[in-house]
């Protein structure tokens, strides 16, 4: 499992054991978590295998109603949210994808001439560098050593580069 992997189940996994679960079955499970902070009084996760973990606090939960509800599924609770004016925005969403998914994208992308970079890759690297403007380098701000960067590759020259950093 990767680091960004390990980090994001880690979150998600504190976010549901501070809690109680008010709701779960094979595909949805709700649970009640009173300590989320105001930002994040609503959270879900929908994993690629289809299921959904849905996360509030005590309050949302009794806004919702769901109390009083004996069956919970994905469309019924997006709908209570709706009902309420409870809007989940794109923030809201988190995608990832499994070790077996990723490990198939990750091949295509390297056929495909796109790969992670690395220290190994530093004379490349600075071969691209010196390409760009001044201006390009510190708009784009794209550093070796950033948590994570990436590379695309056309006939073995580095054409562009993106990073991101926790």
């Amino acid at each position: 499992m990767s680091l960004f992997s390990q980090t994001i189940t880690n979150f998600w996994w504190g976010q549901f054991l501070n809690g109680d679960v008010l709701y779960s079955d094979e595909v949805f499970t709700a649970a009640i978590n009173p300590n989320l902070s105001i930002d994040r009084r609503v959270m879900m996760l929908e994993t690629s295998d289809g299921k959904v973990m849905a996360v509030l606090t005590p309050a949302m939960a009794d806004k919702l109603g769901l109390y009083q509800l004996k069956y919970l599924s994905k469309r019924t609770f997006l709908q209570k949210l709706n009902v309420e004016g409870i809007i989940l925005h794109g923030a809201d969403y988190l995608f990832y994808f499994s070790e077996t998914d990723k490990n198939a994208l990750l091949q295509e992308n390297m056929e495909s001439g796109l790969q992670q970079l690395t220290e190994k890759d530093d004379a490349v690297f600075s071969e691209f560098q010196s390409s760009a403007s001044e201006q390009d380098l510190d708009n784009a701000y794209v550093e070796l050593d950033h948590w994570a960067v990436f590379g695309s590759f056309e006939q073995d020259r580095l054409v562009s580069a993106a990073s991101m950093y926790p």
